[in-house]
């Protein structure tokens, strides 16, 4: 069976995993509804619960409302209409021998039931509706989901998937079941979510999963009168909280791990985030609300974890993993779209919904932060996305009309993320990420059969959008339509890969330990020593991060594959038709499909619309405008087959086949004009490259106050020395002062000494790793162990000589 689906857009689809708004309409209450006295603490949980499932505070005959409470009819409408249960299926596409379908199965249940049970749905109400449900859960129960089944296939749709769609619906039609029929649902939940799938924090029992077991547990308690369930529930949450070392979990640094090797912060983590949004939700106020002070940290994590990465209402692609290969194009009018922009949309759900278990500073801060997301998302207006559920649509409508809430600002900031090999470089009109990998971080994630050919994406792959440009550039059809060799910012073999090369889930680890960078918050000195995937490739990357540029060098680049080799500096998506003009040194080139040329002596490029490209001391470049034909099943075996075809234009430096240190440097200027990117070329001394090789990368730009060095291996460039292998960006503010900043990516250093060949007149400020200094003609600086700083930087603050 095939879907073009992930497991967890079953249940985004279903919009009962979104938990994003409060109260449901009244529904018809059953004669064989079970009576409990008034005031029950449970009822209450399961009412409160209710209001989260299906929304609340909402006109369903307004927009956006109107347009998915019809959409939402008419899916069930075809749901019951296609609906035929037989031995072994509940609809003909969806076998019941394989356990995503039965998570589907439940799905497409869980529609007609919200249909059933919401206004405006055009089924709202409908007595043969609500039988039909009935029946489909009793035949799912008697023939896959009872507790006389053994679980097989995907551990998921057992323990995560298939049961919180049940629980679901068992809460949206709870006064329409009877109670034998109820019993039956919770001691199916019972059979492949016990105690024990809690019991230790290892395994498929971590992050984003030991959440979502939780909430299965709670709503099992809740539905059940269960108070050691919810109980279990709540405390089993405790160990999510508390940042980690290692492993799965949220780091001090901002980072969050799934998988043990894998940056996840847009997609398991928003699930955890989502998740924990409605456990705290719901539990607050009740005798099982979370009170563990660890909780903190959860809430620490909307700015310190998931703002960072996002930009314009859109989530970043370097941090969601296998997610970037879930984007088929709507085939009807409620196919699921995903995209970084669907991403980003549902974490600000999240967000919003968090801000209810939050204190009111922080609630009204992030509101203000979600408020200026949807203000800006001009590629994908928030409102309209209807893949979100009718309760994100609620809350997220009632930001964006909440008169007392300003509409924050995109920051202007750097911030590194050394624990998960990841970037984000934030400047007035433009934001880029940079990813990177070592041993500690995974290449890219394959599994389950999606994300196919993501081979490179942790090769230094350089994305960026514009403020009011390009926010599509990732969104429209890019993962399958790209040269999958040819990712910006990587440098990489073209030695031919097969599907998943390198093994599931995080396996395709470099051999390689450094790999991270140093930021004073503003500008950042990143560097990637480059081990290509099943390739002999070997470079040492290097990122420098500056006010209105990115430096790029790639130095020692090596290989013996018999195959070119490339550093690629752009591919830029030009969509279905565009024909964006690409200017070099002046000249305007072809605008042809299929045109190519060798550019000897390029100093500088530019593409309209997008940006600049400046080589310093000129460079011979490869050029291409092509058109690319691709479908989402070539990366994603449960993606659609429909063709799609996309215009690229790509810059690259060709090394050549077996290149022995070959190297290249190019500055990327988003945003820049022809004018400016003339002017940056012509201005040579702007830049200053002191090193590109293996030994030490290197830079200075005088204007700037920045001197920046990656030290490979001990040495001395520009003015400083370090006796081991070190970043270090040095920036004078031109006020007499400096920031001198100092990282081990390594993080193997038991001591290190750096020296700054300039007069310094005293430290003003220095952090605890700092043993000893010294002034005068030069500023030398001891550091005690690195070793568990997780390469964070040691930033000291200095006055001139």
């Amino acid at each position: 069976m095939s879907t073009p689906w992930s497991r967890r857009s079953f249940l985004r689809l279903s919009g009962s995993a979104a938990l994003l708004a409060g109260a449901s309409p009244v529904a018809a209450v059953s004669s064989a509804a079970p009576a409990f006295a008034a005031g029950d603490a449970y009822d209450t949980l399961r009412l409160k619960w209710r209001e989260m499932v299906l929304g609340s505070g909402f006109d369903p005959a307004a927009a956006p409302f109107d347009a998915k409470l019809a959409l939402m009819g008419g899916q069930a409408a075809e749901h019951r209409a296609t609906m035929a249960p037989v031995s072994g299926s509940l609809w003909p596409d969806l076998p019941l021998t394989v356990s995503a379908s039965i998570t589907l199965s439940y799905s497409r249940l869980a529609t007609m039931a919200q249909a059933y049970a919401q206004p405006g749905t055009g089924l709202t109400g409908d007595t043969a509706l609500l039988t039909e449900v009935v029946t489909g859960l009793d035949h799912v129960y008697h023939q896959a989901y009872n507790p006389a089944k053994s679980r097989f296939g995907n551990w998921w749709d057992f323990q995560i998937g298939s049961p919180q769609l049940l629980l679901d619906i068992t809460t949206v039609l709870y006064d329409q079941l009877s109670a034998d029929r109820i019993a039956n649902h919770l001691a199916a939940v019972d059979a492949f979510v016990p105690d024990s799938s809690v019991a230790a924090y290892t395994g498929t029992s971590t992050g984003a999963n030991r959440v979502d077991l939780c909430r299965s547990l709670a709503l099992r308690g809740i539905l059940g009168k269960n108070p050691a369930k919810i109980a279990l529930a709540r405390d089993a949450l405790s160990p999510v909280f508390p940042f980690v070392t290692s492993g799965d979990g949220f780091y001090a640094d901002g980072s969050f791990v799934q998988h043990t090797y894998l940056s996840y912060t847009g997609s398991y983590g928003a699930v955890l985030l989502g998740g924990l949004a409605g456990l705290f939700s719901l539990l607050s106020g009740s005798a099982w609300a979370v009170t563990d002070p660890h909780r903190q940290l959860v809430l620490d994590s909307v700015e310190a974890s998931f703002a960072p990465f996002l930009f314009n209402g859109l989530m970043m692609d370097a941090v969601s993993g296998r997610a970037t290969s879930r984007g088929n194009p709507r085939t009807n009018s409620y196919g699921f779209q995903g995209g970084d922009h669907g991403r980003g949309h549902g974490t600000m759900a999240s967000i919003a919904l968090l801000g209810t278990a939050a204190s009111g500073t922080e609630n009204q801060r992030w509101r203000g932060l979600v408020k200026g997301w949807m203000q800006r998302d001009y590629y994908s207006p928030v409102l309209t996305d209807t893949d979100l559920s009718v309760p994100a649509l609620a809350r997220l409508k009632a930001v964006r009309d909440d008169n007392s809430v300003t509409a924050l600002a995109e920051p202007t900031a750097h911030r590194l993320f050394p624990s998960m090999d990841r970037a984000v470089h934030r400047r007035p009109g433009w934001a880029a990420s940079i990813s990177m990998a070592s041993k500690r971080m995974g290449l890219y994630e394959t599994g389950n059969g999606e994300n196919l050919r993501g081979w490179h994406a942790g090769a230094g792959m350089l994305q960026w959008w514009g403020n009011t440009y390009a926010n599509g550039q990732y969104t429209d059809a890019f993962w399958p339509t790209v040269d999958p060799y040819r990712l910006p910012g990587t440098t990489v073999s073209r030695k031919p890969l097969a599907d998943a090369e390198g093994g599931a889930w995080g396996l395709p680890r470099p051999d390689v330990n450094w790999v991270g960078g140093a930021t004073d918050g503003e500008y950042a000195a990143l560097g990637q020593f480059l081990r290509g995937l099943s390739s002999t490739l070997y470079a040492k990357k290097s990122w420098f991060c500056l006010a209105d540029s990115i430096v790029g060098l790639a130095g020692s680049v090596r290989s013996t594959d018999g195959t070119p080799v490339e550093t690629v500096v752009e591919n830029r998506n030009l969509g279905a038709s565009g024909g964006q003009a690409l200017t070099v040194n002046g000249a305007v080139q072809s605008t042809a499909l299929g045109w190519s040329a060798t550019l000897t002596g390029a100093k500088w490029a530019q593409i309209a619309g997008h940006g600049g490209y400046v080589f310093p001391g000129g460079a011979t470049v490869r050029a291409l405008r092509e058109a690319r034909t691709g479908s989402w099943h070539d990366i994603n075996t449960g993606g659609t087959t429909d063709p799609i075809t996309r215009r690229y234009l790509t810059l690259w430096f060709d090394h050549g086949v077996d290149p022995v240190n070959a190297s290249c440097s190019y500055i990327l200027m988003p945003g820049a004009g022809p004018a400016a990117t003339a002017a940056r070329a012509a201005d040579t001394g702007w830049l200053t490259v002191l090193a590109n090789d293996n030994d030490r990368q290197g830079i200075a730009v005088p204007s700037l106050g920045v001197t920046a060095v990656n030290f490979w291996f001990a040495g001395t460039l520009g003015g400083l020395t370090a006796d081991k292998p070190a970043c270090v960006l040095v920036r004078e503010h031109g006020d007499g002062t400096a920031t001198v900043c100092v990282s081990d990516p390594m993080r193997m250093q038991t001591g290190l000494t750096v020296t700054w060949n300039r007069p310094v007149a005293s430290v003003l400020s220095k952090p605890a790793t700092v043993t000893s200094t010294s002034t005068g003609s030069a500023l030398t600086l001891t550091f005690g162990d690195l070793t568990g700083r997780a390469g964070a930087t040691q930033r000291i603050e200095v006055a001139l000589g």
